[in-house]
């Protein structure tokens, strides 16, 4: 399960890194969110897997479930949402200003003036 739980962040974050350093600006929001998606992986996954255990020690439980690791993929899906929606807002306010949706507001060396 963990080496499962390793490559699906690996392949998350290597698909995030290769969509960020693309030209335009939607695969730009989709790289951003698939890395948002493998940080909430990560920090899942830190917690241990464990399945059917308390998230609190009640007597005599020999296992139980960090319950930080939770709290904090919830605050992380909060601000990822808050931010993608930013990111959003902002790639539509420059396509509306510059004519295009290119990260560098410049039209690529193939589009035509």
């Amino acid at each position: 399960m963990e080496a499962l739980m390793s490559l699906m962040v690996g392949v998350l974050t290597a698909c995030g890194v290769y969509l960020m350093l693309r030209a335009r600006t939607f695969p730009v929001v989709l790289g951003l969110t698939l890395l948002t998606y493998a940080v909430n992986l990560f920090l899942f996954a830190s917690g241990r897997l464990t399945i059917g255990a308390p998230p609190i020690i009640h007597d005599g439980a020999t296992h139980y479930t960090d319950p930080l690791p939770q709290a904090l993929v919830l605050t992380a899906i909060v601000i990822s949402f808050a931010m993608t929606a930013f990111v959003i807002m902002l790639s539509l306010k420059a396509r509306a200003e510059l004519g295009n949706d290119h990260v560098d507001g410049r039209p690529s060396q193939g589009d035509a003036p």
